[in-house]
């Protein structure tokens, strides 16, 4: 017999912020509240640069050719979370992400910087993406 369960919060039993799941096989389990992204974004990079969809962001900046500023609306409790992004540009280019402003490139907890570089035939440097997409996972504040 199938289950439906409806609720707007979920708050676990013991401590509030997390809540264990079982994994497939029965035996262990994930906790629910690290296995979640906590940032996502998908915006246009060329042109007239506009977010798509994105969550746990409020702000795009344009920092000129394949170099973009995103502003995480939730900062992250440290700076050791994950990040992923990729791009399609059609051209095979690589975008990756950095600290705002840092010159040594270390995550920031409020905002991060994506650049597309140019790693197909003509390696011009960075340059502009069609579609630029960035997911961030760790711990929230």
């Amino acid at each position: 017999m199938a289950s439906i369960l409806k609720v707007n919060t979920l708050t676990g039993a013991s401590t509030a912020g997390s809540i264990a799941v079982t994994g497939e096989g029965n035996s262990t389990t994930t906790n629910l509240q690290q296995g979640l992204l906590k940032v996502w974004h998908n915006f246009d990079g060329e042109s007239t640069v506009a977010t798509r969809d994105s969550f746990n962001t409020s702000g795009l900046t344009d920092n000129g050719t394949g170099d973009y500023s995103l502003t995480i609306t939730n900062d992250f409790a440290n700076v050791n979370y994950v990040a992923n992004c990729d791009n399609e540009s059609g051209n095979g280019d690589l975008a990756r992400i950095y600290g705002e402003g840092s010159a040594n490139g270390r995550y920031e907890t409020g905002i991060f910087r994506i650049y597309v570089f140019n790693v197909g035939s003509s390696h011009t440097g960075v340059t502009d993406a069609n579609i630029v997409t960035a997911m961030l996972a760790g711990d929230l504040a």
